[in-house]
């Protein structure tokens, strides 16, 4: 009787323990692997608006050995914006095998120019090799990559140097690459900012203390459509598609097919005006829709400093959701799609509770413990270097995880190691399995401090599946595809593929899926953007599997 006693009172403390195990463990690698990068946003006393922004990660396979390679997009020397010295250029850095990085930029051609803020990257001429379009001030860059040796300027023949009508060259935060007319072909959205030039820099105080302008003192910009004509060259379609005559002050941009109808639709959000979501009507024309759709202001109504987003389906029901990050006092919105429309979610979850008090940049909903659950993922910094002397709010701050569990969600970051915690001015972010383990890892910027490469090394023994696509009738990327994966005893997991993630960021276009305790995936259906529907039974988890799109 007592020794029955004393195992339910083991089992029951092992249980504790087990209960009481952090979710999520990651390890900076970052000096290990031999990845020094640091943004250098040439910080001075004039307090320059774009010292603040600057910049975008993008994690992608240059060369096509099955290993994700780290390209950071770097600042330049104020006021000539120009990459003054190394200190300043981009940075490739070579995967070798998950053991370590090599950095190839000066080899391969990536070191680029001008005052850099975002990156994007996609196969936009069907090679096979993945291309990156770089976003900055006053100056963008298409650099195609030449079979994984080289990478080479094409911007001004590919008709891509983000003109704006009437204003000319602009202040450019981010990109992505999606295919709006499912004709095979990826297309290019630049997502602008404010009117800003170095040569009539504003002057703005907070009491006696200098610091940088706030939005609301410049002028918003529209956002640039660059259809793909299917010959290495692009066609400005903005007016045409009602996406050039909409001002914002555009940050992140995200896409997801929000109602189900087969074309690709497009999150912005926008910095202290209200956010956009532009509905992709299937004839080459978008309806901005955010304010009939919920997803303009937050749940107070009021616009916020809307700064990176993530559109994707966070509980797989089949439509995605948008999460976007704000400033303090915003709230992180999570917007849950009812098919026409969007529900404010932010409080009933437990996400605004988490992330009043905080400033949030780049984004990402993905499963980083493999348990069949989404997380939220949020790089936090203050705006303002000084903002502790003008706001009593301190400037450097750790990452955000926000744990999916069920119908709430619960901060687990100060569990996640030291390495997550990480005092920094985060900025990009981008996420992939740069080791091939199964789990997503993340890379991040920070102004002035050294970038973050953290290792998942989370506890759970969970399963998982990674897709890397590859169209035929689609664009080669499988950019947009929709995956459903049933499992043996449990729910249905939805996803789908896209590079465009946070805030000027990029991420690893293989689908990732966390699996929980299943071993054996019942089927998997993928919709193609062609309207292909492929199905695969009995697909053995653990595994990165690659999908090639059947012919018609």
């Amino acid at each position: 009787m007592q020794v029955a006693k004393l195992g339910v009172v083991l089992l029951v403390a092992m249980s504790v323990l087990q209960a009481a195990e952090p979710p999520f463990r990651f390890r900076d690698v970052g000096d290990e692997w031999g990845a020094r990068f640091v943004v250098r946003n040439s910080a001075s006393a004039a307090k320059h608006l774009i010292e603040t922004m600057v910049s975008g990660v993008a994690l992608f396979d240059y060369n096509n050995d099955g290993w994700l390679d780290i390209f950071f997009v770097n600042g330049a020397a104020i006021p000539q914006l120009e990459k003054a010295s190394p200190a300043y250029y981009n940075r490739l850095y070579r995967n070798d095998q998950g053991k370590g990085l090599t950095d190839v930029t000066e080899s391969v051609g990536a070191s680029g120019t001008g005052y850099g803020m975002g990156v994007a990257v996609g196969d936009y001429d069907r090679d096979g090799y993945q291309d990156l379009y770089i976003a900055g001030v006053n100056r963008n860059q298409l650099l195609h990559n030449e079979g994984g040796q080289k990478f080479r300027d094409v911007t001004g023949p590919a008709g891509v140097e983000g003109l704006v009508p009437n204003y000319g060259k602009a202040w450019a935060q981010s990109a992505g690459w999606f295919d709006y007319d499912n004709d095979g072909d990826l297309d290019l959205l630049v997502v602008n900012y404010v009117r800003w030039n170095v040569a009539t820099p504003l002057q703005c105080t907070v009491g006696t203390a200098r610091t940088y302008c706030a939005p609301e003192h410049f002028e918003g910009l529209p956002n640039i459509l660059y259809r793909n004509n299917g010959d290495s060259t692009f066609t400005d379609v903005s007016a045409a598609a009602g996406i050039g005559d909409k001002i914002g002050k555009g940050m992140g941009v995200a896409f997801a097919d929000y109602d189900a109808d087969g074309f690709t639709d497009i999150f912005v959000a926008n910095d202290t005006v209200r956010s956009f979501l532009f509905r992709n009507t299937g004839n080459g024309e978008f309806t901005e829709l955010g304010v009939v759709a919920g997803v303009a202001f937050n749940q107070h109504g009021k616009s916020i400093a809307g700064m990176g987003a993530d559109f994707r389906d966070v509980d797989n029901d089949g439509l995605p959701d948008v999460f976007v990050t704000g400033t303090v006092n915003d709230t992180f919105p999570l917007f849950k799609n009812l098919g026409r429309w969007f529900e404010d979610v932010t409080n009933r979850t437990g996400v605004a509770r988490a992330t009043g008090r905080m400033t949030g940049w780049s984004a990402g909903i993905f499963d980083f413990d493999n348990d069949g659950r989404k997380d939220l993922y949020a790089a936090l910094g203050a705006i303002l270097d000084n903002s502790m002397e003008v706001q009593n709010l301190p400037a450097n701050l750790p990452n955000m995880i926000l744990h999916n569990q069920g119908a709430r969600f619960a901060n687990a970051g100060a569990e996640a190691g030291p390495d997550f915690n990480q005092q920094r001015m985060h900025r990009g972010a981008a996420f992939g399995d740069l080791n091939n383990d199964g789990r997503v890892d993340i890379v991040t910027s920070s102004l002035n401090a050294p970038a973050e490469i953290l290792l998942n090394e989370s506890p759970a023994a969970n399963h998982w599946l990674i897709l890397k696509l590859e169209g035929r009738q689609s664009n080669r990327d499988g950019i947009g595809a929709k995956i459903r994966v049933e499992i043996e005893g449990g729910p249905a997991q939805v996803n789908h593929a896209t590079t465009s993630v946070g805030l000027s960021s990029s991420s690893d276009r293989r689908v990732h899926f966390g699996l929980g305790a299943a071993t054996l995936i019942k089927s998997i259906v993928i919709e193609w953007p062609s309207g292909q529907k492929q199905r695969l039974n009995n697909i053995a988890a653990d595994q990165i599997l690659r999908v090639v799109e059947e012919a018609k």
